[in-house]
């Protein structure tokens, strides 16, 4: 791991964004609730701010964190038949916070694929990538 010790405490704040693609009535059934598992975005959400507190166990040499916030929203796109998850993450401490928002995103998403695989094992998982980064002595960084 990384010695953090003589960094300072700042409040450090990461945002992360993923996109799931599925066929159009892979799409319908989340829309409307009517899947097999249940409320498909409601567990995703659940299965994502669990992974961001998490991720120093998935990850190795990551530190773990106290996460001060996690906030996971999904955004259903009818036009490219996509779900977008989008994770900030938040904590005051000594390193920065792009790994726990990463890492809910790509959870969340996998999360859909599992509640949603019987009906479309063809889903795609894209376009994941920190959008933002604040706090610490790199200062802020938002993706061009």
């Amino acid at each position: 791991m990384v010695d953090v010790t003589a960094k300072a405490e700042t409040h450090r704040v990461a945002r992360a964004a993923g996109e799931i693609r599925m066929l159009p009535a892979t799409l319908e059934l989340i829309r409307s609730g009517s899947a097999k598992k249940g409320d498909v975005l409601g567990v995703a959400r659940i299965a994502a701010i669990q992974a961001a507190k998490r991720t120093s166990e998935l990850i190795p040499l990551c530190h773990p964190l106290p996460i001060t916030r996690v906030a996971v929203d999904f955004e259903i796109d009818a036009g490219t038949n996509s779900v977008r998850c989008t994770a900030q993450v938040e904590t005051f401490g000594r390193t920065g916070v792009e790994m726990e928002a990463l890492t809910a995103v790509q959870v969340g998403m996998l999360t859909v694929y599992d509640m949603c695989k019987a009906a479309d094992r063809g889903m795609v998982m894209e376009r994941i990538r920190v959008l933002e980064k604040h706090g610490g002595k790199s200062g802020d960084w938002v993706a061009p």
